[in-house]
């Protein structure tokens, strides 16, 4: 240990520690926050049910894809610097959000929104691990780092409901300038960065260009799917497109000197087999939270407060989960038996979710909420920690970054394909009930009291509509379930790594690295 000198502690540690959360907790709340304002968006933008998953996925999947490509930008060009653009950034793509005059100016602010994320979050990571050099110090920093992480996707959620209920659904989008601003305030006079750390190596253009094209194409393929049919010539070329861009990707990453991946990171068995287990159950995630939002809101009738309310139970259970079993047991109990039964059990609340009816009670759907947090908070934390099992420590940055990306991608492909899953179902349901369009009432057309049998068909056409989506929804939510389930088998099948066996020092020098998520650079 004698080459692993610990420097001089940072004395404004605890303050970059707050400005770090806030930037992390702006990026996090943008990916539900939106969720619960896209109805009220939906209908002041006027696009279709097909495209509101782009409003979404556009933020993803701009996030997920450049994610590797911003932690090397950090790396060349400095963090504080990085940080503080990713902040400006995020700010101004924000206020063009919430500035939209029409759905393809909301998506591309999205669109930016992510780009500029892909800056902030490996950034912010990276200042981090280099502002708490003490084992303990940095346990409790990334435990708290967490903690904000995990429990910002909820605030979002609530945020969103009040921001959209008692102002304006484009308030969703302005509340990040303000939380920019002190965030940018705090990194020009709180935040330092040690001199020197800078990695002098080439980027590998061939490779961001590579693996960013083959998502989108893939996430692009999905939400054709949904319009053109799984069979059609475009969803077919779209996956086909991807399936050989990421294979050039790989192929690339092997060659170059200096690649965006080394593949190492992702070929040993405990930490890919964290990455696909973390991806799958995001999916399942993902789409759950987009279904049971419209669900609340346009079946059972909730206002924005109330659904992201309803939401509360669910991050009390994930809260619990991720601090008194996760974080608790990690360290003492191998990953597998954490993450496979967490992921179980977020699958039995999943179940719950699927028995939702046109007029099912919040009673009924508060069960699957819990057990969905409690499993998923129980599976993350030591997720977290197989990032960097065993990693050399030129590498935990990447390494760190591929758990956002296999998230954030998840994320993305969980929501167009299930949002295809779900819009199929409900066309299904509608033909073979024989339901009924909705009539429409002609533009201009003078209004004229209609007669009681009217109503009663006009009544008896809009249960089938509602019967539709909800059979729609309880499609997706099975498929969901069955993400959590694979997700669950692959964590018990593949990872050996966690508990005792990952304890050892950070930069101990013989490749390994704490059992927390660090970013070494």
């Amino acid at each position: 240990m004698s080459d692993n000198v610990v420097p001089q502690a940072d004395p404004n540690r605890w303050k970059t520690l707050g400005f770090l959360g806030l930037a992390q907790l702006m990026v996090v709340l943008d990916a539900t926050i939106v969720n619960i304002a896209l109805p009220t968006a939906q209908k002041a933008l006027h696009f279709s049910d097909t495209n509101r998953s782009w409003v979404i996925t556009a933020y993803a999947l701009a996030f997920g894809g450049l994610l590797l490509f911003g932690g090397r930008i950090s790396d060349m060009w400095g963090r504080r610097r990085t940080f503080i653009t990713g902040l400006i950034g995020f700010a101004g793509a924000s206020a063009i959000g919430g500035a939209s005059q029409s759905f393809a100016m909301l998506v591309g602010a999205r669109a930016l929104q992510g780009v500029f994320g892909a800056l902030l979050a490996p950034a912010a990571l990276s200042l981090l691990t280099v502002t708490f050099t003490e084992a303990k110090e940095r346990a409790k920093a990334f435990g708290i780092y967490g903690a904000i992480a995990g429990g910002g996707g909820a605030l979002g959620l609530m945020l969103g409901g009040v921001l959209t209920q008692y102002l304006n659904w484009r308030w969703t989008f302005y509340i990040n300038v303000p939380f920019a601003i002190i965030a940018v305030l705090g990194a020009l006079f709180v935040i330092r960065e040690p001199a020197g750390g800078l990695n002098r190596n080439r980027l590998d253009i061939p490779g961001v260009v590579l693996v960013s094209a083959g998502l989108v194409s893939l996430v692009y393929g999905f939400t054709e799917a949904s319009e053109k049919g799984w069979g059609a010539s475009l969803t077919i070329g779209l996956f086909i497109a991807a399936a050989v861009l990421l294979i050039a990707f790989v192929i690339v990453e092997r060659t170059v000197k200096a690649p965006l991946l080394p593949l190492r990171v992702v070929l040993d068995r405990n930490r890919g087999g964290s990455y696909l287990a973390l991806g799958l159950a995001v999916i399942g995630m993902f789409g759950l939270f987009l279904f049971l939002t419209y669900y609340m809101q346009n079946i059972l009738q909730y206002t924005p407060v109330t659904t992201g309310f309803a939401f509360l139970p669910m991050v009390a259970g994930m809260i619990t989960g991720s601090t008194q079993i996760g974080a608790r047991l990690m360290n003492r109990v191998p990953a597998r038996w954490l993450m496979g039964p967490g992921f179980v059990v977020a699958a039995m609340g999943m179940l719950i979710l699927t028995q939702i009816k046109v007029d099912t009670s919040y009673w009924q759907i508060l069960p699957g909420l819990v057990l969905m947090g409690l499993g998923m908070g129980t599976a993350f934390m030591p997720a977290m920690s197989l990032a960097t099992f065993r990693v050399r420590p030129t590498d935990a940055g990447v390494a760190s970054a591929m758990v956002n990306t296999s998230q954030q991608v998840g994320g993305a492909i969980g929501t167009a394909a299930l949002s295809t899953v779900a819009t199929s179902a409900t066309n299904a349901y509608i033909s073979s009930h024989h339901v009924p369009p909705i009539p429409q009432v002609p533009a201009g057309h003078p209004a004229t009291p209609p007669s009681p049998e009217m109503m009663q068909k006009m009544h008896e056409i809009m249960a089938g509509h509602a019967q539709a989506a909800v059979a729609g929804f309880s499609h997706a939510i099975w498929w969901s379930f069955g993400f959590l389930l694979v997700a669950a088998a692959i964590a018990t099948a593949l990872l050996n790594g966690g508990g005792k066996a990952n304890i050892v020092a950070a930069g101990s020098g013989d490749g390994e690295v704490a059992d927390v998520p660090v970013m070494a650079h």
